[in-house]
């Protein structure tokens, strides 16, 4: 009947037990970044790699240089990571590495420098944790104009913008030192397992290509592909004259010009695409080509 009211809802003994559990894992989850953060700091990653591939956790605080007293505290970190996934663990209590942690060992190569260690330090960083906790505060708020982002408005920057570089050089050079990270990585299995993306194609802009690693393993992989980058003057300022070339460099803002080609690579961040108008913000402007492909990697 319409006008009845809807039973309250009871959980079951069975629920109320679960629902417990599944609270206790979502409120200790950040325990799990926090701690990646701390390995990667301390280093464990590349001590395993260095001492064989797998060590034991007397052998890191050796290693690592870490006073005697912190063994057992040692010992539940790589637990904790180990049942998180980050490394392997051994009935004989050694922590091996897997494809995850190895991509934690500072120089590793796949295909060019492919330690992910920077993306690491910065999305743990304080000042993503401060924007997350400040959560609750910006929807109380009620902006006037444009809403910023919950990073913007904790911190009064923007990342990616010169307003980062001012308030924390260091955290900036790290965001883009992430991004340049994973970037480097994510091209080489994007070439070898998605060649009909490349099919066919003769020219392609890289938008936000930064110094052009992408594009110039595209062009080493597919000769015939012509490819520009397209980034801001602050970026194409530290192109060096090097990388030139083999890739054609315009410095601009892809949200007013985006030189013409057959396809548009666009890698959307989603920090930056706070907005949902984000993409479309770019279509409007890709538009007015008179023939493109759209391919979109989302990070």
């Amino acid at each position: 009947m319409a006008g009845q009211a809807e039973k309250v809802f009871v959980p079951t003994d069975d629920e109320l037990l679960q629902a417990q559990s599944d609270l206790w894992r979502h409120s200790l989850c950040y325990l799990t970044p926090m701690s990646l953060r701390c390995a990667v700091d301390l280093g464990v990653p590349t001590a395993i790699h260095r001492l064989g591939g797998a060590a034991s956790p007397s052998e890191l605080v050796a290693a690592l240089s870490l006073p005697a007293s912190k063994l057992p505290f040692l010992a539940r970190l790589l637990r904790q990571l180990a049942t998180a996934g980050v490394f392997s663990s051994t009935d004989a209590g050694t922590y091996r590495l897997n494809p995850l942690s190895y991509l934690l060992v500072d120089g590793v190569r796949i295909d060019g420098d492919a330690s992910q260690t920077a993306l690491v330090r910065a999305v743990a960083s304080r000042y993503y944790m401060e924007a997350a906790m400040g959560l609750a505060d910006w929807f109380r708020k009620d902006f006037d104009g444009a809403v910023p982002s919950p990073f913007e408005d904790v911190h009064g920057a923007a990342l990616f913008e010169e307003s980062m570089a001012l308030l924390d050089p260091e955290m900036d050079q790290l965001i883009h030192d992430a991004l340049a990270a994973h970037d480097h990585l994510g091209i080489g299995p994007v070439l070898r397992q998605c060649r009909e993306l490349f099919d066919g194609l003769e020219s392609l802009t890289d938008c936000g290509g930064g110094d052009g690693t992408t594009a110039r393993s595209i062009v080493e992989a597919y000769p015939h592909i012509t490819c520009t980058v397209l980034d801001l003057p602050k970026v194409m300022d530290k192109v060096l004259p090097a990388q030139e070339g083999a890739v054609k460099y315009v410095s601009g803002d892809l949200f007013h010009v985006v030189p013409p080609a057959q396809a548009v690579l666009l890698k959307v961040y989603m920090n930056v695409a706070h907005s949902i108008n984000f993409p479309s913000e770019i279509l409007r402007v890709w538009l007015g080509l008179s023939r493109f492909r759209l391919k979109v990697s989302v990070k």
